[in-house]
């Protein structure tokens, strides 16, 4: 008995994902529009196009989809992309299975105001984002800094150590 494919799963029917583009980001979604079609499209078999209109991203699987969980992979990376990553370091969403990205606002580990809050930020980012650079390699994860909220791409445990760092970073 042969397996069944990605589109016999799904009773035939096609299934689809949408993911919102914020303001800031359609610029670049522009200027990395084949970076981001060219895996999705060839590789991971997922039809994507840009709803103008809505701004928004869509993803749906085709007949030739081989796995189902591409399509999930897919908007992942686009949400990813969104979130300010880089094509390539979110493009390894697709390719590894246990990376994650998680969120979360300075103000839920301490409530901080004016300059303190940029203190904070600044404490992270280092000088010319030196320290930033380090903390990241010594975790293995990628981190984005985008106003009051930090967003972390990794594996579970390596967010982990960078989380609970980042938050006594912030405490100080």
């Amino acid at each position: 008995m042969e397996p069944l494919t990605a589109h016999e799963t799904s009773d035939g029917g096609v299934q689809f994902r949408k993911v919102s583009v914020p303001p800031h980001r359609y610029s670049h979604l522009e200027k990395s529009w084949m970076d981001i079609y060219t895996p999705i499209y060839e590789q991971m078999k997922i039809d994507i196009c840009m709803d103008l209109k809505a701004r928004k991203v869509e993803l749906k699987t085709r007949e030739d989809t081989p796995d189902i969980s591409n399509l999930q992979k897919c908007a992942d990376f686009v949400h990813a992309f969104m979130l300010g990553f880089d094509v390539i370091d979110a493009i390894a969403l697709l390719r590894l299975d246990e990376l994650y990205v998680e969120s979360f606002e300075i103000k839920d580990v301490k409530t901080l105001r004016r300059e303190h809050l940029s203190r904070a930020i600044d404490r992270f980012s280092g000088k010319g984002g030196k320290t930033m650079f380090a903390f990241e390699n010594a975790t293995k994860t990628r981190i984005v800094i985008a106003d009051q909220k930090i967003h972390i791409l990794g594996s579970f445990a390596n967010m982990k150590v960078a989380r609970d760092s980042l938050c006594n970073l912030i405490r100080i």
